[in-house]
């Protein structure tokens, strides 16, 4: 299964960014998939080959690139709680200076290039996240509602925004939440915005899990966790891209509490 290096026209500049996809038969389903703060790095490319292997072609664009090609800073090849801050330190400003006019002009142009691309079918396409990549995802969805159909953020604080932020998205969204981001006030919370959007969704705290799950490179990994989000991501994608050509909506709600 090829993984391909790209570059993406932005209104910016180019963005560094790499593609995964079946190498042989019809045109795939779009995935536009934000990395987490850490950015393009080998369990990106992981992440990316496993749902290309299910039958979809999936965009991994740098959001750093402003910045320079990635990797931005430099990583050790396993995160552990001892390099986090001097981690963090550097990527900081990076966050903050991506500010929400950068991310959703460059939305625009991730979309515009996933969809122009040859081995990509037409119709709606998904856009996923990890950590504030699962942010981007979703101002990507609000913004793109009759162009996105799925929307999945895992470990994300997909609420930052405020509850009007979510009242544009008619994508089906699931949210896997981790056991440390968020109160059982603010999960809520966050449910009943996304009630009163009359958004599709499953929101979920996966048991036993900490900010970072699904990253194998990381000390927050939960392999557990990391089978559950495949299982959800799949299923969304499924009832929602099966067929490339029409329109999807939804109005399924489904809140799920901690497990005891």
């Amino acid at each position: 299964m090829p993984i391909k290096t790209l570059h993406i026209p932005t209104a910016d500049g180019q963005a560094d960014a790499f593609a995964a996809f079946p190498e042989r038969g019809e045109r795939r389903p779009g995935v536009l998939m934000y990395p987490d703060g850490f950015g393009i790095r080998p369990v990106l490319r992981e992440l990316a080959h496993e749902l290309a292997g299910h039958g979809y072609y999936v965009l991994v664009p740098n959001l750093f690139y402003r910045h320079g090609p990635a990797p931005v800073i430099t990583l050790p090849e396993y995160i552990g709680e001892e390099v986090r801050p001097a981690l963090f330190a550097q990527l900081m400003p990076l966050i903050e200076a991506h500010t929400v006019e950068r991310v959703l002009r460059d939305a625009d142009a991730y979309l515009r290039f996933l969809t122009s691309q040859p081995e990509v079918a037409a119709g709606p396409v998904a856009v996923t996240g990890y950590c504030i990549g699962g942010l981007l995802a979703t101002r990507t969805a609000a913004t793109h509602p009759g162009q996105v159909a799925a929307l999945a953020a895992f470990h994300s604080p997909v609420g930052a925004d405020g509850p009007d932020a979510l009242a544009e998205i008619t994508a089906q969204v699931h949210l896997g939440h981790a056991e440390s981001d968020l109160t059982p006030e603010a999960f809520g919370e966050l449910n009943q915005a996304l009630d009163t959007a009359g958004v599709g969704y499953t929101s979920e705290i996966y048991p036993g899990t900490i900010h970072g799950f699904t990253m194998s490179d990381t000390d927050a990994f939960n392999p557990a966790a990391l089978q559950r989000h495949w299982d959800r991501l799949l299923s969304l994608l499924q009832s929602t891209l099966a067929s490339t050509s029409g329109s999807v909506s939804g109005t399924d709600r489904k809140h799920i509490a901690p497990e005891s």
